[in-house]
């Protein structure tokens, strides 16, 4: 099984490899403020890489709440819910230091970032950077660098480290300010509207449980705001960028 898919899963035969399989720690990843693991996750001879991120390994952060690793699932479910394959799979469950979550490894093109997919102008590949700005307004993503934008080998472009996400204030900081001022496109605005048609936590699933009434509410008021004017947005100040960039 591929290391881009975006979910390691065999539905012919019922086995999650990514949720369920046999963990083994490969190493720790370099320059993770939190404690992130390379992970092989196994069932019988079905493998895959993962990324675990324990809840024991976060640092406490002022401004969000305590567990973080369940925002990187919701970031998934968000995607999954609106449709849009830009999240790799994460699932939360046990491992060697507990539970937290696991996210499908992306075997990616690791010297690429958003300013060199960007610098490209490839249309497929823009039209993916687009989906991944407005995925993040409706996040409310506050540590979007170029870094957490990966492109594997069939030139499919993945978000990843999304713990800063959903908080119910406004905290949104990326480096995905190059379509300020620019119309949604429509197909986005047709997902953005069914989730600001959503009227209760309980239509939005999974994300539901794993966010609280407030963060709920105020993602719904996100794609509310976007409906009302479905336009990309501009940076207010210097903290609308991340430090580093990258």
């Amino acid at each position: 099984m591929s290391d881009n898919a975006p979910a390691a899963r065999d539905a012919a035969v019922g086995v999650d490899v990514l949720a369920d399989g046999e963990m083994e720690v490969d190493g720790r990843m370099p320059w993770s403020s939190n404690a992130t693991f390379l992970v092989t996750l196994s069932i019988g001879e079905e493998s895959t890489k993962g990324i675990y991120k324990p809840h024991r390994g976060e640092r406490p952060l002022w401004d969000f709440p305590d567990g973080l690793y369940q925002r990187e699932v919701a970031a998934y479910e968000l995607a999954a819910w609106l449709g849009w394959d830009c999240i790799p799979r994460t699932v939360e469950r046990d491992g060697h230091f507990g539970v937290g979550s696991v996210q499908q490894f992306v075997n990616a093109r690791f010297e690429e970032h958003y300013f060199t997919i960007l610098e490209r102008s490839d249309d497929v590949e823009i039209t993916q950077l687009r989906r991944m700005g407005v995925f993040d307004v409706l996040a409310n993503n506050a540590d979007r660098k170029g870094g957490h934008c990966l492109i594997d080998g069939d030139a499919h472009i993945w978000g990843i480290d999304q713990g800063l996400c959903f908080h119910e204030e406004f905290k949104l900081r990326t480096v995905i300010w190059d379509f300020a001022g620019q119309r949604v496109e429509s197909d986005l605005f047709d997902d953005v509207r069914r989730l600001a048609d959503v009227g209760s936590a309980d239509q939005l699933g999974r994300i539901g449980e794993l966010l609280s009434a407030n963060e709920c509410e105020a993602l719904v008021g996100r794609a509310q705001r976007m409906i009302r004017k479905p336009v990309f947005p501009h940076p207010g100040n210097r903290h609308a960028y991340p430090w580093p960039m990258v």
